[in-house]
């Protein structure tokens, strides 16, 4: 099998490596270890750290009205979706499987070959006479393709409904859009160099969703998960290099396709950090076998909770199915340099030449 010195991680999307700042924060907030809840002098003082980690995570989103602290962006999506206080349910044919699971019964608009949302289609599903929450991914998780998130705003808010961002993939500050436009935004901590187990819900208004009482100012019981706080808040403190993720992804752009690869929407607006790529004649699992063994870490699609694969929604809702099954996805951080891209698209063209040998047999 083939082995690399050492691996080159390309898979964070799924989740990337908690930054030194984080490790720190985290450590000093296992130090305090009074319940927020608590009235006496150490619970207040943990009070006091939590408010101040929950006012620096609003400010590096840009967001100046409430956020509810949760155990990440899954957490949240579920929060929003079922105790908004509209009573109907709209979701993009291409959400995360977190929103899918939340969304029986609910109107799926669907999306263009590029992975859009389908605008007019959704002029013409939201109804002024009922009053409803829609829900749309910052980007793609599997794709990496953004939506027109001003757009979808308008359309929803002369409806008199509601606008669900889920902004897992979303660097804090990366796109004012969302925070100027959208009503509640799922954000998550371990996709931006914190820690697992914390997120938030960014609210508008607490008007809009019903209350369970316990701690979050009623909204989520349980005591605050004060450690993961901090971390969360130290990581967003350290910039996201977007410029180089777009530079990143181009240049693997430019390789998969000198390769005889295939580009997935490649005409959308994407997110610089992932790209999602089709080896043709090659299924996404014997790619996936061949990379680990070579030291690459990589995702196809998006891998269900059994960490098995199945056939991706996302790409069958874009008129892919036929190609879906060849598609892997790649996706870049902090630590993604050049030379991990170069090294990566070699293998790539080797797996692709290889296979277009054996099929000319």
């Amino acid at each position: 099998m083939e082995q690399h010195l050492s691996r080159i991680y390309l898979d964070h999307a799924a989740t990337t490596p908690m930054l030194a700042p984080t490790v720190t924060a985290i450590s000093q907030g296992m130090a305090m270890w009074a319940n927020p809840s608590s009235p006496h002098a150490e619970g207040r003082a943990a009070r006091s750290a939590l408010e101040d980690a929950r006012a620096r995570i609003a400010a590096a989103y840009g967001w100046d009205r409430e956020l509810i602290l949760t155990s990440g962006a899954s957490e949240s999506l579920a929060l929003a979706m079922r105790r908004a206080m509209v009573p109907g349910r709209f979701v993009s044919a291409v959400e995360h499987d977190a929103v899918m699971r939340l969304s029986e019964g609910a109107s799926v608009v669907p999306v263009d070959g590029q992975g859009g949302l389908d605008l007019p289609a959704l002029e013409s599903l939201l109804s002024k006479d009922e009053k409803a929450l829609l829900c749309v991914q910052w980007a793609n998780s599997e794709t990496g393709v953004r939506q027109p998130i001003s757009d979808i705003s308008r359309i929803v808010h002369d409806a008199g409904c509601l606008l669900l961002v889920d902004a897992a993939q979303m660097p804090a500050g990366a796109d004012p859009q969302v925070t100027e436009h959208a009503d509640l935004v799922a954000v998550s901590a371990h996709k931006r160099g914190g820690p697992p187990g914390i997120g938030a819900l960014l609210v508008r208004d607490l008007g809009l969703l019903s209350p369970t009482g316990g701690q979050e100012r009623g909204y989520r019981p349980g005591t605050e998960n004060l450690p993961g706080t901090l971390g969360y808040a130290a990581a967003l403190e350290v910039a996201e290099p977007l410029d180089a993720y777009q530079l990143l992804r181009d240049r693997l752009d430019a390789a998969i396709l000198d390769a005889g690869g295939e580009i997935i929407a490649p005409d959308a607006c994407r997110s610089p950090a992932i790209g999602a790529y089709r080896m043709p004649g090659v299924s996404s699992a014997a790619q996936l076998i061949r990379f680990d063994g070579a030291g690459f870490a990589v995702s196809a699609g998006s891998a269900c909770s059994s960490g098995s694969l199945k056939p991706s929604h996302v790409l069958g809702a874009m008129g892919l199915a036929d190609i879906a099954p060849e598609v892997v996805r790649v996706s870049f951080g902090r630590g993604t340099s050049e030379a991990d891209i170069d090294a990566f698209a070699a293998m790539w063209a080797k797996v692709a030449r290889q296979a277009a040998a054996r099929l000319a047999i």
